[in-house]
């Protein structure tokens, strides 16, 4: 993979030795961000999901639109830890030019920041308004689903990524990075099932999931 653009210093890279790097302010545990977005799906929930008088076709529409817009919001992360993991990638093949790894370090710190809240498609990611009927709690859970994947799963492996192209046998950094392919991979299950839930309560509308990427399965790490 050729690397181009601005050279800066990834915020998340780390010091000498096996030590875990510093988190970025932005970054936030998973435990954060899981009570933070269910609070914000939950009150989105809680105020879209009164009694509606729409038909299934209509709900069907609705709940595309919604879909679409959780695709659009989550499209700069999705390409962001793609392009992390394939720079990984290169890395590990010893196929990265002396040119590609000067630029690297700001090419993933770009990629870090992408699927932070310091986006603002990932800000608008978590304020997706959710529509009621049949399939208002499960489209909410997606959203949930959705968020977590971005600001928590990727944002972990993108992180670990950047240390281990300096320190490529830190093991903290290789266990975190197999930590979060395991969660990128049960999230995205997890977003599979929600959108066949809300399919059962529309009939079966076959709706489209967001296109969250199979990314790699943990090769080490526990």
């Amino acid at each position: 993979m050729s690397a181009t653009g601005p050279v800066t210093a990834p915020a998340g890279a780390a010091g000498s030795g096996d030590l875990p790097s510093p988190k970025p302010a932005w970054y936030r545990r998973r435990a954060a961000v899981v009570g933070a977005v269910v609070a914000v799906v939950l009150a989105v929930t809680v105020v879209s999901d009164l009694p509606q008088h729409t038909s299934i076709a209509q709900q069907i529409s609705d709940e595309t639109t919604v879909i679409g817009e959780i695709k659009t919001d989550a499209s700069s992360c999705i390409f962001a830890v793609k392009e992390a993991f394939g720079f990984y990638s290169d890395e590990r093949n010893g196929t990265l030019t002396a040119s590609d790894r000067t630029a690297l370090p700001g090419l993933l710190a770009s990629d870090q920041a992408a699927c932070s809240f310091t986006n603002e498609d990932v800000y608008d990611l978590s304020n997706i308004e959710v529509p009621g009927g049949a399939a208002g709690r499960d489209m909410g859970e997606v959203v949930n689903s959705v968020t977590l994947w971005v600001t928590s799963d990727a944002l972990a492996a993108i992180t670990a990524i950047i240390s281990l192209t300096t320190q490529p046998t830190n093991a903290a950094q290789l266990r975190a990075l197999a930590k979060a392919e395991r969660y990128l991979a049960s999230d995205r299950t997890a977003v599979a099932s929600e959108i066949h839930s809300a399919d059962v309560a529309l009939d079966g509308a076959n709706l489209l999931g967001p296109g969250l990427p199979s990314l790699p399965l943990p090769a080490s790490g526990s």
